[in-house]
């Protein structure tokens, strides 16, 4: 016997490169089913899956009319899907080519880090006091901080800053009665690049119903690239934030600055939290002071 197949008596012969394979089509299925997962998209994912299905057993059983108008209907839908699933396959394009995606995905590529490394870092202090500030007056706000993508496509949708980051700008470009305080604020480094931006809205149907356009453009935006989105609500004043296109509801201006300082330093050093679990237990424990018992 080959070594390399593995004889299943009186059933089927089966190598261990198919078991490879399917285990690979397995994993493909489940990565494409938490892409769309959420979305009106899953659906019909479902039904292809179907109706694939139906085709193999339609072969199995020799129908060969209906083997040949499934067979048709599923060679030509496939252009169909390129235009069907195209915010999908564009969402995972980009994920696949950002650095995080790399260092969720393989760690072990050191040199994605080195050579897609983003240096600049934004002044957390401003960003946090003008959140808070504008969460106590219910000021709306949708702030944009970019990292290895600089969103230059949203950048240009709005009127072009180039200004200093100050809580001042910020809380005026927010004023209900400025000509700028609809649409988003992107922040790139210690600059606010673009205001009024316009941002993709995201699909999500978990997203729930009674949260506006400003946190479905955070969750859309953080759907798309690596950046993190800030919302001040206009209705109640909370303070939520979005990353990877999960959002996160109801923070305090100090667990804002915390995530923001976290993910900031886990950007640009990845192990920085391995490092400080490490000081902390290189100290050991501290000795004892003498004393009466």
């Amino acid at each position: 016997m080959n070594p390399t197949e593995l004889l299943i008596t009186g059933f089927i012969q089966i190598r261990w490169i198919d078991i490879i394979d399917i285990l690979l089509v397995a994993l493909l299925l489940y990565e494409l089913y938490r892409l769309l997962k959420g979305t009106v998209a899953i659906n019909i994912f479902f039904g292809i899956v179907a109706l694939v299905l139906m085709w193999q057993v339609v072969n199995a059983l020799q129908m060969q009319l209906l083997s040949k108008i499934l067979g048709a209907f599923i060679s030509v839908g496939f252009i169909a899907l390129i235009v069907i699933f195209q915010p999908e396959i564009r969402r995972f394009l980009l994920a696949l080519g950002t650095s995080t995606f790399m260092r969720r995905k393989g760690r072990r590529f050191l040199f994605w880090r080195l050579n897609l490394e983003n240096n600049t870092g934004s002044d957390t202090n401003a960003i946090v006091m003008a959140c808070n500030h504008m969460s106590e007056i219910r000021q709306g706000a949708l702030i944009i901080l970019t990292r290895r993508n600089e969103l230059k496509q949203y950048i240009n949708t709005g009127e072009v800053l180039e200004a200093r980051l100050s809580v001042p700008l910020l809380e005026s470009i927010f004023y209900g009665q400025g000509p700028l305080h609809d649409g988003a604020v992107i922040v790139s480094g210690n600059r606010i690049m673009a205001a009024a931006c316009i941002l993709p809205v995201s699909g999500n149907t978990r997203i729930p119903k009674r949260l506006g356009l400003r946190h479905r453009a955070a969750v859309g935006i953080t759907e798309v690239s690596d950046a993190i989105a800030i919302v001040v609500s206009e209705e109640n004043g909370k303070i939520s934030y979005a990353l990877g296109g999960k959002l996160t509801g109801k923070v305090s201006a100090g667990e804002l600055k915390s995530f923001l300082e976290q993910e900031f330093t886990e950007y640009h050093d990845p192990h920085a939290r391995d490092k400080e679990g490490t000081d902390k237990t290189d100290e050991g424990p501290k000795a004892r002071p003498k004393g009466k018992a």
